[in-house]
C-alpha cells in the first residue's frame, strides 16, 4: 500500500504528541481498556473509518502489471520503502 506525502505528514506531526500522550498516562496494570482510555479509543476509531478505500487503486497497479507497463523507478521504491518504514515505526 501507497502511503501519501499527507499521510507521512500527519504521522510525523502526531507522533510527537501521541508518544508524550502515552507517556502522561499511568502505566501501572489495569483493566484495559481502562475508563479514561475512551477519548483515544474514540480518536483511533474516527481515523480508521475515515481511511480512504484503496480498491480502485489496486485494480489500476493490478491492471498495469498484467499488462507489463508498470515499471517504477528506483526512486519511487526507496520512497516506498522510506514511508512503509515510517508508518510501521508507528504502529
Amino acid at each position: 500500500m501507497r502511503i501519501s506525502d499527507e499521510q507521512v505528514k500527519k504521522v510525523l506531526s502526531q507522533r510527537e504528541a501521541l508518544v508524550d500522550e502515552i507517556q502522561e498516562m499511568d502505566l501501572e496494570m489495569e483493566p484495559s481498556p481502562r475508563p479514561t482510555d475512551g477519548p483515544l479509543i474514540a480518536k483511533v476509531t474516527k481515523e480508521v473509518v475515515n481511511m480512504p478505500d484503496r480498491e480502485d487503486r489496486i485494480a489500476e497497479v493490478k491492471a498495469m502489471i498484467e499488462a507489463g507497463t508498470y515499471n517504477p523507478s528506483g526512486d519511487a521504491i526507496a520512497d516506498a520503502m522510506i514511508r512503509r518504514a515510517i508508518a510501521d515505526s508507528v504502529k
